[in-house]
This record gives C-alpha cells, sequence and structure tokens, in this order.
C-alpha cells in the first residue's frame, strides 16, 4: 500500500523551506558562495557620478520592486542599506551575485542586463552608504 503525505505536513513542509531559503539570503549566506576571484574584482565605475545616477535608473527599473524605492527592504527582501551590504560585501561580491542570483534564495539573476548595467547597480547600491553618513 502506498502512503500519501498528509497535506498539512507538506503545506508546513514548503513554508519551512520557504522560510529557510528567504533567511539564508537575508542572512548573507550567499557570501559564502562568491569566489575568491569574484570578491576581489574591482568596480570599473567606483564611485563615478555618471554611473551611480545610471545604476539609479536601472536600480529603480528592476530592483525597487522588491528592495523599496529607498532600498531599504521589504517584508520579504532584505535592506541594501544594511551593514552586510554596504560593509561586508565587496563590489565583486555583489557583481556576483546580480550576475548569478542567490541560487535558489530568493534573488533572481540579472546577467541578461550586462556587465556595464550590473557594476552601474553596484555602484549606485555602494553610494547608499555615503548618502546614509551624510544624512
Amino acid at each position: 500500500m502506498i502512503r500519501t503525505p498528509n497535506l498539512c505536513s507538506l503545506i508546513v513542509g514548503v513554508v519551512l523551506a520557504s522560510a529557510l531559503a528567504l533567511s539564508a539570503t537575508s542572512n548573507g549566506g550567499w557570501l559564502a558562495k562568491v569566489p575568491a576571484g569574484e570578491h576581489e574584482k574591482a568596480n570599473p565605475y567606483h564611485e563615478q557620478p555618471d554611473a551611480i545616477a545610471a545604476g539609479q535608473r536601472v536600480f529603480h527599473d528592476h530592483c525597487a520592486h522588491c528592495h523599496g524605492d529607498d532600498a531599504e527592504g521589504t517584508k520579504k527582501r532584505p535592506s541594501l542599506r544594511s551593514e552586510r551590504v554596504q560593509q561586508q560585501a565587496t563590489e565583486g561580491d555583489l557583481h556576483w551575485l546580480l550576475k548569478n542570483g542567490s541560487m535558489g534564495y530568493g534573488m533572481p539573476t540579472w546577467s541578461k542586463l550586462g556587465d556595464p548595467q550590473i557594476w552601474q547597480v553596484v555602484t549606485y547600491v555602494k553610494s547608499l552608504h555615503q548618502e546614509q553618513a551624510t544624512r
């Protein structure tokens, strides 16, 4: 005789798995997956005002619906103004995450944007730390 799982148990399992996946993204578990060479990558647009402005436009077109217009995060997605993003993650780490996604943890890949736009978004996101310091 074949036993089918209890529907309630199945639902609880799916909810727990989703919560763990979301937690792994928001708690920085993705950082451990970044290869050393990617971690050290230099941003060709580092702190360039034109790149910050371009990255802000791309962010609002592609990222704000999950991370909020002000990058403070939403109920389901983390703030990009956090210490983890602003101080612990390198620009290379963020580039890798945008290019590859978080591999099943909720962050999609944005490789279709291409490297210039990905680096511009990274430049914009990292500029938020300076913006916060002047507040």
